[in-house]
């Protein structure tokens, strides 16, 4: 791995550590963190009440770049890969959505809830 590739895969776990506590501030409980499955990797799994949500998180080195971090074919990676893990984390009742939190220095996290509507 390059010393670029291993300095990019720090500020993601940073950025998930952060945006994990972010949800924990707003209420969330924390269920799992970095779940892979065969269809690609959910960052955080929270649940708050009867709501199960999958976190995409992504962290860029400036604000103007967060506009453009997240697009359609990442987002439809992390709802397929929910679409496994739902019933390991969901039990009836309970609502799943996408969200995604997006984090810049500088800048609060900017939490996108029901990123994907599918």
């Amino acid at each position: 791995m390059t010393a670029s590739r291993r300095a990019a895969e720090a500020r993601g776990r940073r950025g998930e550590r952060l945006a994990a506590w972010y949800l924990r501030l707003k209420g969330w409980r924390i269920l799992d963190m970095r779940v892979r499955t065969p269809a690609g990797e959910v960052d955080l799994v929270a649940k708050r009440g009867p709501l199960i949500a999958f976190v995409e998180v992504k962290v860029r080195a400036s604000a103007a770049e967060l506009d453009h971090a997240i697009d359609a074919r990442r987002l439809a990676r992390v709802a397929a890969a929910a679409e496994i893990l739902m019933p390991v984390y969901a039990t009836a009742g309970e609502d799943v959505r996408i969200d995604v939190i997006l984090i810049a220095p500088g800048t609060r996290p900017r939490h996108i809830e029901h990123a994907w509507i599918g």
